[in-house]
Parts: structure tokens; sequence; C-alpha cells
């Protein structure tokens, strides 16, 4: 979250590890499919969203991402024959064990920008961060309201899938976004970045061998770096969508 990596080490290891090929912009495909049928995850139900996918081989991680009227839904598919977790409340700090991480600006300001983080036991982690590096300051009291996440393990053991229904409305108590539209209009951008922390040591070595990679790569020894996230343009949310 809004750690330092390990080392610098690391850091170059996740730009390496990033989709160097990634496009410069995600574009949001307007859904009229139900929420409960996008939070049961099923690829039906997901057909329309364009999917991007970064990391090693062994980790890989897919994302996908629809606008509906009423909330932004989010799929992570999450490649790992050993997921764990230990933690179990909310904002604890997640990003210690493994997860899946988005940063979503809204204002494009690269300030008082989202960040959610969901592990492999559905637990939550949404922030607020009020500035990025290198003089971080974030805040954890702060919850978007209506948040609702799933997580699905694959049936073969391989992996797991997080699944989020992000409403528009809970993104209107951040001070960025007094001036920006929810939902966002047909056109409109906002700037974000994908993130992935996978930790193959387990809890009893959860620094061993770690795997902290980001989508866009950052460049620095740490996730939080605004001039590193890409676009994310919506096609407008579909009518006549609903829960």
């Amino acid at each position: 979250m809004t750690r330092l990596l390990a080392a610098a080490a690391l850091a170059a290891s996740a730009s390496s590890l990033a989709a160097a090929d990634a496009p410069s912009a995600y574009t949001v495909a307007a859904t009229r499919e139900r929420g409960a049928v996008l939070l049961e995850g099923s690829d039906a139900g997901w057909r329309d969203a364009a999917v991007v996918e970064w990391g090693p081989p062994a980790y890989l991680t897919r994302f996908r991402a629809l606008a509906a009227p009423d909330a932004l839904f989010l799929r992570f598919d999450a490649r790992d024959p050993s997921a764990w977790h230990t933690m179990t409340r909310r904002d604890e700090h997640l990003w210690e064990e493994e997860v899946v991480e988005i940063f979503l600006d809204a204002a494009r300001t690269g300030r008082d920008y989202a960040e959610i983080e969901i592990s492999p036991g559905n637990v939550v982690c949404d922030v607020r961060m009020v500035r990025p590096s290198p003089d971080k300051k974030y805040d954890l009291t702060w919850d978007l309201a209506g948040l609702e996440t799933r997580v699905v393990r694959w049936p073969d053991g391989k992996g797991w899938t997080a699944l989020a229904r992000l409403p528009w409305d809970g993104f209107r108590s951040l001070p960025s976004t007094a001036a920006v539209s929810l939902p966002p209009r047909a056109g409109d951008r906002w700037r974000f970045n994908l993130f992935r922390v996978e930790r193959p040591g387990g809890k009893e070595h959860p620094e061993k061998d770690a795997v902290e990679v980001a989508w866009s790569p950052t460049g620095q020894p740490s996730f939080h770096v605004p001039a590193a996230f890409r676009d994310l343009v919506f096609a407008g949310p579909a009518a006549g969508s609903g829960r």
C-alpha cells in the first residue's frame, strides 16, 4: 500500500515483470448486466469487458472493469497455487500479505485518490491517499461507502478471483471529486494503476521471494507514483442496468 518496496531491486523486478507493452489507456465498457450477476464472477457476465494482464507467468494477474449506472465493477483473476492470508479486519495492513490493488484518481490530480486492496480472504483495505511519494500521507479512516467485494477460489486450486462493486456515490467523500461527474459521462477519463502482491514464502516467511508488481511500471521503489498512472476511459454507464 503506502509502503516502500523492501529494496530498490524489488522495484526493478516489479517493473521488468509488468506488461511492457501495456496500452496507455483502458476503456471501461458499459454494462446492462445486474450487479448480482457480475459479483458471481461468471464469464458470461463479464464478456463485454476488456482484459489486461501482467506479472510473471506463475502469478499472472488479469483485470477487467465494467460501468453500470450505479457503480464501477472490478474483477481480478489471480493465478496463485498457494494463496494465503492471516488478517481478517478491514483496513489492516493487507499489503504485508497477499493482495490485488487498484488506485483510482478520478480528478486526475495525483492527490486524494482512492486505493482499494482485496486479499484472498475477501478482506478489504480502502484508503484515501492524501499525497503520494516522497512524503506520503494517507487516511485509513476513509471508507468507500457501499463497497461490496467477493472472492472466489478457483476449483482447480490454482488461483482466486476478486470481484468488487464500487458505488459512484462512494467517491463523493474524496475532497478531489467535487467537480467530477459521478457517474462518469461517456468519454470521461480518470487515472489509475493496478498492482499485485504475491508472497510465496507464506505466513512463515512473507518476505522471501516476494513479488510486488505493477501493471504500469513506476520505476521507483514505491507503488504510489501518479506519473505512472494511465487513463481509465469510460464508454458511459449503460441505461437500464441495476442491482
